[in-house]
């Protein structure tokens, strides 16, 4: 009889967004046991990356761990967890993922757009999974929690981006009145 794996929440190992050629735009790693340093988790990168970049496939095994991921003109999105982890729930957070993403930028995904909104971004990354733990894999909630209205929030409680993308706003209205 095999031994059974103690069922946990920890289902994800790490979820990244790198470019076509392979740089970091936004990686976070949940198990430090797995990739303890930033050294270890670029090097993991670039060997997922080369063998991924020109395959026609979803999901790869790659170093003990399950990786699937979703390439999209300039961009790769790339979930990880065990290899003992369910494929159907990785690819889950994975469309997740990048659907959130495409609606945040408004089917607009391309690098220069997610730099452009990378907190946005960070925060998504961070309302679908935290810690290794699924918190949500519907896009639209998702969404919804991280879609920030400039207009809606007191001054005292907008973060300095939000600040100056209002004062930015304000400021081009004025001068084209």
């Amino acid at each position: 009889m095999d031994s059974l794996m103690e069922p946990t929440l920890y289902t994800i190992k790490g979820m990244c967004i790198l470019d076509n050629d392979g740089n970091r735009i936004l990686a976070k790693y949940y198990d430090k046991n797995v990739f303890p340093t930033v050294k270890e988790q670029k090097a993991y990168e670039k060997n997922l990356f080369n063998k991924t970049h020109r395959a026609n496939a979803e999901i790869i095994m790659l170093d003990g761990l399950t990786c699937v991921y979703k390439s999209n003109v300039d961009l790769f999105f790339y979930v990880m967890g065990s290899t003992h982890e369910n494929e159907l729930i990785l690819l889950s957070v994975l469309n997740c993922l990048f659907d959130t993403v495409t609606m945040i930028l408004k089917k607009n995904v391309e690098k220069r757009a997610v730099l452009e909104n990378l907190d946005v971004v960070m925060l998504a990354f961070d309302e679908i999974c935290d810690g290794g733990i699924i918190l949500d894999a519907d896009p639209s909630s998702v969404v919804k929690r991280v879609d920030l209205r400039n207009d809606d929030i007191p001054i005292g409680e907008q973060t300095v981006a939000q600040v100056l993308q209002s004062a930015r706003e304000q400021l081009k209205w004025s001068l084209l009145k």
